[in-house]
C-alpha cells in the first residue's frame, strides 16, 4: 500500500470511492467539502493505493491553526488492513509540518464508525470538534 497526496487524475476515482465507502447521505454531505478542499489546498487530501487502485483517501483541513479530519472513506473490500491508519498518520505528519496548534476530528454522525478508528490512534473525546459546521470547507464564508 501506498499513501500520498492527491493529484486532479485521482478525482474520479476518489468520487467514485466515496460513493461505495460512504453511505448516500454522507456521499451527498461529502462532495461539496471535498471539492472547496480541493479547490484550496488539495495537500491537505490524502489517498491510499493498492495496486494501482486508489483503496482509501482521507480529507482534511485547516482552520483557525487547527488541523482537522473532516472524512475517511475506505473501499468495503479492503477495511481492517491498517490503510486508514496509513491515511490518518499521514494527514498527522501533514498536520505536524504546518504547525497546527491542535488536530480534531469533525464531530459529525458521519465520522461515528471511524471513531474507534482515531480513538486508536490516540485521539480521544476531547479532539472531536463539535462546532464543525462551521469549517470553512461546509459552509464557505463569503
Amino acid at each position: 500500500m501506498h499513501v500520498r497526496s492527491f493529484q486532479l487524475s485521482d478525482c474520479s476515482s476518489v468520487t467514485e470511492l466515496m460513493q461505495v465507502a460512504l453511505s448516500e447521505e454522507c456521499y451527498r454531505n461529502t462532495m461539496g467539502p471535498f471539492s472547496r478542499q480541493l479547490s484550496w489546498d488539495s495537500e491537505l487530501i490524502m489517498v491510499a493505493e493498492e495496486d494501482d487502485e486508489i483503496v482509501g483517501a482521507l480529507i482534511g483541513t485547516i482552520e483557525h491553526n487547527h488541523g482537522c479530519y473532516y472524512r475517511i472513506a475506505v473501499h468495503p473490500d479492503y477495511r481492517r488492513q491498517g490503510i486508514g491508519k496509513a491515511l490518518v498518520a499521514a494527514m498527522e505528519q501533514r498536520f505536524q509540518v504546518r504547525k497546527v496548534s491542535r488536530i480534531m476530528i469533525a464531530g459529525d454522525e458521519h465520522n461515528k464508525a471511524a471513531l474507534p478508528l482515531y480513538e486508536a490512534m490516540g485521539y480521544g473525546a476531547n479532539k472531536i470538534l463539535e462546532a464543525f459546521q462551521n469549517l470553512s470547507i461546509i459552509s464557505p464564508q463569503h
